[in-house]
């Protein structure tokens, strides 16, 4: 079974305008609502691709309700843990000439909040995949994911981190299944700036030495460069395709990457990953599989 975390989801408003004029009153086109956070995304495109995941995290107030009801609309099993005061956040994205986000601080998560979404953790088994994906809510401890992936040390589960900086740094001694930095990030882990593939990988394995198994790095434009967990290094290429949408890319990619990975080939995973990451990048919304399945003709 596959397990994702958001700590704290959120629904996005997308609002479509023409020019957007500061300090006067702006009317939109159209807009949108999707109902996410980086790991319930992972378990939508999961969804999409026919991989079953359950989501985890803590939901409050209205709001948090009405992302229960759109994830149980989606298909999606959650088992999030009820927070008592608060309200799930609200994310507006502004897509205008410009695109301008202003996301939501979201609910105080207390210590008995935490410790419940600590014993729905206890109940993963030998065999199941566990995603962490995002930010850290600032009442939560910042080495949650340590302690975390510590609690569940003894089992053999497969960790999926995507985060950045000191957060991903800090977890590569428990040995995650698979992290994914873009480059940029890479390099600022090591303050380093990465200009070449070959200074790319340099520094991916210097990742896979530190604890990763399987270390994907995401390069925009120029594809991605996957070092799996036999050491050998995969390239592959960018679908084409018109951009239309930022948000999501990353997590579908790595939904792609876990569902190719079942298949116990990590160079189809690369390529799964990739598509599924250009067909959320170029829809409004989510990957959808018909999406998915044409950029990943285009990669094969």
């Amino acid at each position: 079974m596959v397990y994702t975390v958001t700590f704290n989801p959120a629904i996005d408003y997308v609002v479509h305008t023409g020019t957007m004029k500061l300090g006067e009153v702006n009317r939109s086109a159209s807009e949108e609502m999707y109902f996410g956070g980086k790991g319930i995304n992972v378990s939508a495109v999961l969804k999409e691709l026919g991989i079953s995941s359950r989501a985890l995290g803590f939901t409050a107030g209205f709001t948090g309700e009405a992302i229960e009801n759109g994830i149980r609309a989606m298909g999606i099993e959650s088992d999030f843990v009820r927070l008592e005061s608060g309200s799930s956040r609200i994310n507006v994205k502004i897509k205008a000439d410009e695109e301008t986000e202003l996301n939501g601080q979201g609910p105080h998560i207390d210590d008995s909040a935490l410790e419940e979404l600590f014993k729905k953790l206890d109940r993963l088994t030998d065999g199941d995949i566990l995603v962490l994906a995002g930010s850290i809510p600032s009442s939560l401890p910042s080495d949650i994911y340590e302690r975390i992936m510590q609690r569940l040390s003894d089992r053999k589960i497969r960790t999926v981190v995507d985060a950045t900086k000191d957060l991903l740094l800090n977890v590569l001694k428990y040995k995650p299944f698979l992290i994914k930095p873009n480059d940029r990030e890479l390099g600022e882990m090591f303050g380093v700036r990465l200009g070449s593939d070959g200074e790319i990988e340099q520094y991916a394995r210097r990742l896979r030495e530190l604890g990763a198994v399987n270390v994907l790095v995401s390069m925009a434009g120029d594809g991605a460069i996957l070092i799996d967990e036999n050491g050998v290094t995969h390239r592959c290429g960018v679908c084409k395709g018109e951009v239309r949408n930022s948000v999501g890319a990353g997590d579908s990619m790595v939904a792609g990457f876990i569902a190719g990975s079942l298949e116990g080939d990590y160079e189809y995973a690369l390529r799964l990953g990739t598509a599924a990451g250009g067909a959320t990048a170029f829809s409004d919304g989510l990957a959808t599989r018909e999406k998915i399945d044409e950029l990943l003709r285009q990669l094969l």
